[in-house]
Formats: structure tokens, sequence, C-alpha cells
């Protein structure tokens, strides 16, 4: 199936898929720009509700899936670092290309873990800046993977993995990928995987653990807590999602969030975001309701964010 649109070429070697609308009018008069990044494994079109909210926008917004160094299977030689900067570069090309634009940042999955990255990790300060952030299927790797784990040999395997690649950093090897044979994690995600990657996903307290549930709140106070108050926040997170741990009540931990956001100064839109109902980890395959429930929402978001432009203040529902 053939999908229209514009391909941006936004440094030497990466690009951004910017969907046509439906009216077939120019993406150049679209001032307004959601970038979606997506999770490990994914690339253009991977996700099928991407081409759903772009015919849904309003005519002041488009949608462009992103393409970083991570998308496919470079996720397993990569980190979140490397993603935020090169997000950097895809923000910039598009502040650049329309100047005045507002940019909201969607991340699916591990693009959500992109997006905190890009928002309070080391190198926030030097990206520029953006008036969004919609969090969708933010889910714990390290939580998710342990809650596979049934039998006391795959529990072990998992340990000797860990160790493995604890030992390779250790010795200056964080690059270099776990041995593949009896490695549960790669045949399982489908990858070879550096020790680096191996540890900052299963390890707590990794780089890549920002959604845990088991994490306390003076963490999530230097993570959540630090988001800039001017990139407004929603939180989807589906009902059915298969890797939020089922003792986990979703509604709570998401109010949990949304607290430490705002004691911390923080935008949180709690209307449009929340639970989607009947929505699994990427919504593919799931009924055209659920997605169009996930699909109104993203267009609330983004129609509050031109509202408070035209009005000049936050809206209260932020």
């Amino acid at each position: 199936m053939a999908h229209p649109g514009t391909l941006h070429k936004y440094n030497k070697k990466l690009v951004a898929f910017e969907h046509a609308r439906p009216d077939s009018s120019n993406p150049s008069s679209n001032p307004n720009i959601l970038i979606w990044v997506g999770g490990l494994g994914d690339g253009l079109l991977t996700v099928d509700y991407t081409t759903s909210i772009a015919s849904a926008l309003p005519p002041s917004w488009s949608l462009a899936e992103v393409l970083l160094r991570s998308s496919y299977n470079g996720w397993a030689t990569g980190r979140l670092s490397r993603d935020a900067r090169e997000l950097g570069e895809c923000v910039d090309y598009f502040k650049n290309l329309r100047p005045g634009a507002k940019i909201v940042l969607m991340g699916h999955s591990t693009g959500c873990q992109d997006i905190m990255e890009y928002l309070v990790g080391p190198d926030a300060k030097n990206l520029p800046a953006i008036d969004g952030a919609i969090l969708q299927g933010g889910v714990s790797d390290r939580e998710a993977w342990h809650a596979m784990l049934q039998t006391e040999e795959e529990k072990e395997a998992s340990k000797n993995i860990m160790a493995t690649a604890k030992r390779m950093i250790d010795e200056g090897d964080e690059k270099g990928i776990v041995p593949t044979k009896g490695n549960m994690l790669a045949d399982v995600l489908g990858a070879p995987i550096s020790a680096y990657r191996t540890y900052s996903l299963l390890a707590k307290g990794g780089d890549d653990d920002y959604f845990s549930t088991d994490l306390g709140d003076e963490v999530f106070k230097n993570t959540f807590g630090k988001i800039p108050k001017e990139t407004a926040v929603c939180f989807l997170l589906g009902s059915e999602d298969p890797f939020v741990l089922k003792s986990v009540d979703r509604k709570a931990l998401l109010e949990r969030w949304t607290r430490i956001i705002r004691e911390g100064g923080g935008v949180v839109d709690d209307v449009n975001g929340g639970l989607v109902e009947g929505g699994h980890h990427n919504l593919n395959g799931d009924p055209e309701e659920v997605v169009q429930g996930l699909v109104k929402r993203v267009v609330g978001f983004v129609l509050g964010l031109d509202k408070d432009r035209e009005s000049g203040a936050d809206a209260s529902r932020l």
C-alpha cells in the first residue's frame, strides 16, 4: 500500500516521513508538527495508528515519523542519549523549516524513554525546547522481562545474561555483543544486544529504567519532576497493555506520575490523557473504536495547545 507524504532528510543519514494530509494540502502549509518516535524494533509505518492520527489532525498540524539509528534493530547497540541527540536534530530541522511552529514529540513504548531522556537527561539543556510530549505505552522493560520468566531455569539464564553484561562493562567492553548462544533476551527480542543495552534495559536504575512501578517518588522527582513547565505532557496507556504488571493499578500509576510532574511545576493534560480502554501495547489489531479512542485523545491534546497559543495562557485542563 502506498503512503503519500514528504520524506525529510534532517541530517546526513537520517530521515523523517511526514504524512500527507487527506485533503492533499501542501505539508509546508501545516506549521505545527507532531513527531512520532517508535519503540524497540519499530520503523516507518510499523505501528498502524500513526496513519489514523495523521488523517484526523486539524489543518494546523501534521504528523511525521522519525527514523533514528536505533530504529528497526539499531536499538540493540544504541542508547537513549544518542536517540535524544538525534531527536534534537530532527526538532531543529522542523524549527528551521517552519519558524514559530509548535512541536510535539509523541513516543510509543521505548519512544517514551527517548522523550524522557530528551526532556530530563544529562543533555536536556542542550536540546531544543518542545511544546508537548505524548507518552503512549510507556512501560518498564525490566518489569515486563522479569514477568515473562516462568521457570527457575529461565530466571537463572536471565541472571547469567546480566552477569555477563556487567562483567563486559566492568572490563571496558560495553559496546561488545553479549554472546547469543543461550541468550534468551536476544532470542526474544530478535537481535544481538550490546552489553551496555542489555544492562540498561534489565538493571534497576539502568538508563532505560524510567517507568518501573517499583521506583520510589524520590527517583521519579528527578525524572518526571524535572520536566520543564513549557512542555505539556499527556500520558496514554492501554487498559489491556500486556507489558504492564497485572498487579499494577494503571489509573493510580498515571495519577502518581501526574502528581509528581505538577509538584515539580510541570503541566499535564489529564483530560485527554489517561487509560485507553481496550487498548493493547501498540493497538495493532485492536478494534477500530479503540484506535479512534486514542486518536481522539491525541487530537484533543494538540487542539488544546492551539487554544493555549490563542489565549496566551495555560488552559485549565492542564
